[in-house]
């Protein structure tokens, strides 16, 4: 029989990625990124963030070309398409599926004040056991601040979207979501287990705007003629998986039963641990989803701990501070001259909108410690990095106060996790061992895709050939100096927020 291949979209705020997986092997046959550069995003105004899902769909396109060019008869031979997606951000849709507005991402910080207001009026306790979160600054809230400071925008809605059920209208022309989906928004009522009546009502929405349910691993829809010529993919093939980022990052590394443990360092950082029992932080520091695999019957949880300003902070440093006359590469080596603690540099990375491990406060990144005779660039990007770690210990912290042990951690070989710097801060400074493997987002997408679909009878099958490539342990003659540090940074980072 002729080889088969599960194409799979990696939707984020910086770059759109597609990966085409071979179905029996399950290896990643080519790969793609668009743009080059990270995408931009809009600020209108201060702790805004905006992007068009034009743009989305236009690097996708792009994406999917580079494919072509590489491997044109693999691409013909698609049976199912997966699809990752950058997570909480709001699409609104007319009746003719055309787009209202920039998409609000998810880390505009404009609906903080929303969401706070909402968690008083419903009660913490009952938002926290219904929909395991604070409304926040998550989809939901979002949407009520259109309704409230864009009436005209707001009366034309059809539909409203995440950016994942953007891209699988494009792909089908059907417009739907998922149960994992509408959780991320904080539209789902866990108790009732339908979306959440109370919380529309509270918000004066039509629960008319929600888009029908589909299955996370099943068929979503199918490729458009237009669509499949355009894109040169086979006509009328399922769209059979779709999910957030991070619950996708955590399929893509087989985290799927509680107890495990996913991190990722892309544009924002994340700690994700799978849990069966229905637990939330009080403070909604950390929040609570369904899992790609959540069913009533059979509840699995996400148990996610964010940090906003991660890989935003290694790019704004290479783009702002260094004009592009370092590689990423080049700056982890150049990190690595500085001796661990940064010589007493330490820098809190929170840059980049409202942070929820600092309960939604809006601090700002900052740089301390600096003396102009003794550092350098190298106690800079050192200090970068060892905050991003420093960050996530903290988050990971309130993470275990919710009963999330971390004692082993898989992660992809990608992003911030490329530098042999930052998996040694991460794995001294939180004690756990890393385990490393060849896998992405979109490779993830591709094989839930074959699960979706039938193409893979369970995961187990899917993720049979994911290679682990290596394991980092935590080095006891290196811990004492990383906690010394991390003990610093909690100082620096006390005195921002009290």
């Amino acid at each position: 029989m002729p080889a088969t291949y599960l194409l799979g979209y990696d939707i984020g705020s910086s770059s759109i990625k597609a990966s085409l997986v071979q179905s029996d092997s399950g290896k990643i046959v080519t790969s793609a990124t668009s743009p080059a550069q990270e995408l931009p995003m809009d600020a209108p105004q201060e702790g805004w963030a905006e992007q068009h899902p034009d743009l989305w769909w236009e690097h996708l396109t792009n994406a999917t070309q580079q494919l072509k060019q590489h491997n044109t008869k693999a691409l013909q031979a698609v049976t199912a398409i997966g699809i990752s997606y950058q997570m909480h951000g709001l699409v609104a849709v007319d009746k003719n599926q055309q787009v209202l507005r920039p998409s609000i991402i998810w880390c505009d910080s404009r609906a903080v004040n929303i969401g706070e207001q909402a968690f008083q009026a419903l009660g913490q306790d009952w938002c926290l056991s219904h929909l395991l979160n604070s409304p926040g600054n998550f989809t939901a809230s979002k949407l009520r601040w259109v309704q409230e400071n864009e009436p005209q925008i707001y009366e034309q809605i059809h539909k409203i979207m995440l950016p994942g059920d953007y891209i699988a209208m494009k792909l089908t022309g059907e417009v739907n979501t998922t149960v994992s989906g509408l959780s991320e928004g904080i539209f789902w009522d866990f108790k009732s287990d339908s979306p959440s009546e109370k919380l529309l009502e509270h918000y004066q929405i039509n629960q008319s705007l929600i888009p029908e349910q589909v299955p996370t691993f099943g068929e979503q829809g199918r490729v458009q003629a237009a669509v499949a010529e355009k894109l040169g993919i086979p006509v009328n093939i399922p769209v059979a998986y779709r999910a957030g980022d991070q619950p996708n990052n955590a399929l893509s590394l087989n985290v799927l039963e509680p107890g495990e443990v996913a991190t990722t360092a892309g544009t924002s950082g994340v700690i994700y641990g799978v849990s069966d029992q229905l637990e939330y932080d009080p403070q909604s520091r950390v929040n609570s989803f369904a899992h790609v695999n959540y069913s009533q019957e059979s509840p699995r949880y996400g148990i996610l701990a964010c940090v906003n300003g991660t890989g935003i902070l290694n790019s704004w440093l290479k783009h702002q501070l260094l004009l592009d006359r370092l590689s990423y590469e080049e700056m982890n080596h150049r990190a690595q001259r500085a001796p661990i603690g940064s010589d007493g540099v330490v820098i809190l990375p929170f840059g980049n909108g409202a942070e929820r491990p600092l309960a939604n406060a809006e601090i700002g990144a900052h740089i301390s410690g600096l003396e102009f005779n003794s550092h350098n660039t190298s106690h800079v990007l050192r200090a970068a990095q060892e905050g991003i770690v420093f960050a996530l210990k903290y988050s990971l912290d309130i993470m275990e106060e919710m009963g999330v042990q971390a004692s082993r951690v898989k992660a992809g070989k990608a992003n911030m996790f490329l530098s042999p710097l930052f998996r040694e801060a991460f794995a001294n400074t939180t004690g756990a061992t890393i385990e490393l493997y060849d896998t992405d987002g979109a490779a993830g997408a591709a094989r839930g895709a074959g699960i979706g679909s039938g193409e893979y009878a369970n995961p187990k099958e899917a993720f049979t050939h994911l290679q682990q490539i290596d394991q980092i342990e935590p080095d006891g003659d290196k811990q004492s100096a990383y906690a010394a540090a991390y003990a610093r940074w909690l100082e620096a980072l006390k005195q921002r927020i009290e």
